[in-house]
């Protein structure tokens, strides 16, 4: 039975850069997939497109990950984003970002980083095992010793579960690593999708499909969740509401519905503007063309199609000069551009998410080397530790990068 320095579980963007760090320092490493195919999930991260990481510094990337983001400290110490688009240079692939903030490989396909990971682990001699879904870890009650999968047994001093969450289940995505953490006595904290469209209980944003609304702002409207608020992108849908500023959002809206049947959510449209702002706004443009229509004139701000909805929400006429509706319409009119209400009522479970929120409790694992405290040889990397960031490059820079720590400790 052969034995390796270190067995990896899971062959996302972790996993993978575990294998090449610890092969770069010599070690023998044995990667274990349970798909037929390698990177299955990083080859759909960010529309098959591959957002790598972001240029903020450490600390500006830290605090978007909330209260538990400084347990990334020693990780992104040891590879940040400089480093990351190092490494890939050195293994042929440019990267760049195009907006300044997002970083993308140049051909901005993400079959370009599983060709060039999966060659360098080829080159260093990682030996990849594809179809091999690990059931069960050996150990002596001090130590790991290995893995069970269905078929063989696999001896290694140190093991690595990389296994990631329960997003994208169409691509094996199943949590394996939490019963395995479990076995040896981890605390796997609450899961819930994230990085998802959501469900709304109002209708009539499916009438307004076609368009994308920009620097949207998102705020929860209950008492006690009123901080929670995210800025971007959104898109109405059939059924409710996506795109970037949802995705992010998504994070925080459904831990609250298991907690609650609906959370209710206020939307700004306006890019920001409060009801003076629009006032003054709406003189202007009068002023410019006294002959607009009401629906004319909130198309100065926003699509056609939610001009009208917001016209029926205050039964205002869209086809009447703004100065010719009732006091009553015209307040209720900019109060809805102002903050727009929306109730979200539900949401498509993991079948949607990209991530996970939630995973194996940090309280449990080393920061400086991501091995567990309870058992010698045990570490994790990325999305299956209790970590999770926004949309734009921040959760395959967490887990390339503690990926990298766990290769270079073991």
């Amino acid at each position: 039975m052969s034995s390796h320095d270190l067995i990896v579980v899971g062959s996302g963007a972790a996993g993978m850069m575990a294998a090449i760090t610890a092969a770069r320092a010599g070690k023998s490493v044995l990667l274990l997939e349970k798909l037929s195919k390698i990177g299955a999930k990083l080859k759909a991260t960010g529309g098959g497109r591959c957002n790598l990481t972001n240029t903020l510094s450490n600390e500006e990337f830290m605090a978007h990950f909330g209260r538990e983001g400084r347990f990334m400290t020693p990780a992104l110490e040891a590879f940040d984003h400089k480093d990351l688009m190092t490494f890939f240079k050195e293994i042929g692939v440019e990267s760049h970002a195009p907006d300044g903030f997002r970083v993308f490989p140049i051909t901005h396909s993400s079959s370009t980083i599983i060709d060039a990971l999966q060659e360098e682990m080829q080159n260093l001699g990682v030996e990849v095992l594809c179809s091999q879904k690990v059931e069960t870890l050996e150990h002596d009650g001090v130590r790991v010793t290995g893995v069970h999968t269905l078929t063989d047994t696999f001896m290694g001093e140190n093991i690595v579960i990389a296994t990631g969450g329960l997003g994208y289940p169409l691509l094996g995505a199943e949590g394996d690593g939490y019963p395995l953490a479990e076995s040896i006595g981890h605390k796997v904290t609450d899961l819930y999708p994230a990085m998802m469209p959501l469900k709304t209980k109002e209708k009539w944003g499916a009438n307004c499909r076609a368009d994308t609304i920009a620097k949207v702002e998102l705020r929860v409207d209950m008492k006690k969740y009123k901080k929670f608020h995210a800025t971007g992108d959104l898109i109405f849908t059939k059924e409710g509401i996506r795109g970037p500023v949802v995705l992010d959002f998504s994070r925080e809206i459904t831990p609250l519905l298991s907690k609650f049947d609906e959370v209710p959510l206020l939307m700004n449209l306006t890019k920001g503007m409060n009801e003076e702002q629009i006032r003054t706004h709406f003189k202007k443009e009068i002023a410019k063309d006294p002959h607009r229509t009401t629906a004319q004139l909130i198309q100065t701000l926003l699509p056609e199609s939610v001009s009208l909805e917001l016209c029926k929400m205050a039964e205002a006429d869209p086809a009447l000069g703004f100065n010719k509706l009732s006091g009553q319409s015209r307040d209720k009119l900019i109060k809805l551009l102002a903050w727009t209400p929306l109730t979200i009522n539900g949401h498509d479970g993991f079948k949607m998410a990209m991530i996970t929120r939630g995973g194996i409790s940090l309280k449990e694992i080393d920061p400086n080397t991501m091995q567990s405290k309870k058992i010698d040889g045990l570490y994790f990397c990325g999305e299956v530790m209790n970590l999770d960031g926004p949309c734009g490059g921040y959760n395959l820079q967490w887990s390339f990068a503690s990926g990298y720590l766990v290769g270079k400790v073991t």
